[in-house]
């Protein structure tokens, strides 16, 4: 490790499609940090653009650093803007000594409101009633909830920023809230009212079942047969992280065959789905456009907490949210 006073240099190697604001190189620049922008898709384009960077900015998806984290040897930090690292090899990042930093605050309030915007939509059966209303049937019987929210119980798959504010803001509906998530204790999850449980657990006591874990290969295709059984029949799945978490196939027998009574999807395996895509068949299913983080002014909160991240790591302390805290850092970091 080594104890660097230089001035950070900040290589921005992913756009989204979006526009850097002018205040946000003119708030580095006060801050002493130095930042080059540059779109990058290859690797010839990343070695150039960041090869002599201390941190490599992604802001969005971007997957140009899979694979070729040694074309940036100088790198010391990985900021991916937003939550799902997915895109970024955090295995190999740590295992040389690369702090990964995100930023899931940008998204929690909006992607909380959207899972309980699609619970809703599900059990009320909203999507496919105005449908009917629009092809000119007015039929209020076939439109009867399929349950209710009002004392139910919640289980949480993964227990991070938007489960806690999910958690919070269900809190008013008497819910009983379950958690499974091997990386927080009990007393965290106890300080949110929220029951400790495992997965095996979770599933059957659930009337909903909301996941909120990270892509990675230990959860790809965590909600598989199994576990699509072994929920209750009257049950409801949202997903607001990733498709792959889901075996889509094993879903769609679920959907099909009664194991479960809905889903409400905000991300699914391939997107965007093909015309002939077979969610579409199912009036059990209400699908969004993986827009559940988007909100009126998080584009603006996305840039300052990103920008919040590279202060701290110019000042040499642990970004506000690490993604591999167990790294043995290249630099020495303060809390």
């Amino acid at each position: 490790m080594t104890h660097a006073t230089q001035r950070l240099k900040v290589a921005l190697v992913y756009l989204d499609g979006q526009g850097v604001p002018g205040w946000v190189p003119e708030s580095l620049e006060r801050e002493g940090i130095e930042l080059t922008i540059g779109e990058c898709a290859t690797r010839a384009e990343l070695a150039q653009h960041g090869g002599d960077a201390d941190v490599v900015w992604l802001f969005g998806g971007g997957r140009v650093l899979n694979g070729n984290l040694d074309a940036i040897p100088r790198c010391w930090a990985i900021l991916r803007t937003g939550s799902g690292t997915d895109n970024v090899p955090v295995e190999d990042a740590t295992g040389r000594g690369i702090v990964v930093a995100n930023t899931p605050a940008a998204h929690s309030d909006a992607v909380a409101d959207h899972v309980i915007g699609l619970m809703f939509a599900v059990v009320r059966r909203i999507a496919a009633l105005d449908r009917a209303v629009r092809a000119g049937r007015w039929d209020q019987v076939s439109g009867e909830p399929l349950n209710s929210i009002q004392g139910r119980t919640l289980g949480l798959v993964g227990f991070g920023h938007i489960a806690r504010e999910l958690a919070r803001k269900l809190s008013g509906f008497a819910m009983k809230v379950l958690a499974y998530d091997p990386y927080v204790d009990a007393e965290t999850m106890a300080a949110h009212a929220v029951e400790p449980v495992e997965l095996a657990t979770l599933l059957p006591r659930s009337d909903f079942v909301s996941l909120h874990c990270p892509l990675t290969p230990r959860t790809k295709s965590l909600i598989g047969e199994k576990e699509l059984r072994s929920m209750k029949s009257t049950a409801v799945l949202i997903n607001t992280s990733r498709g792959p978490v889901v075996d889509e196939r094993a879903l769609q027998r679920a959907l099909a065959e009664g194991w479960i009574a809905a889903a409400g999807l905000d991300v699914i395996y391939e997107e965007p789905p093909a015309p002939d895509h077979p969610f579409f068949q199912f009036e059990n299913v209400v699908l969004t456009p993986h827009s559940a983080g988007i909100s009126a002014g998080g584009l603006e909160l996305r840039w300052r907490l990103s920008i919040e991240t590279l202060v701290a790591l110019a000042g040499r302390r642990w970004p506000p949210s690490c993604v591999n805290p167990d790294v043995q850092p290249r630099q020495s970091l303060s809390a």
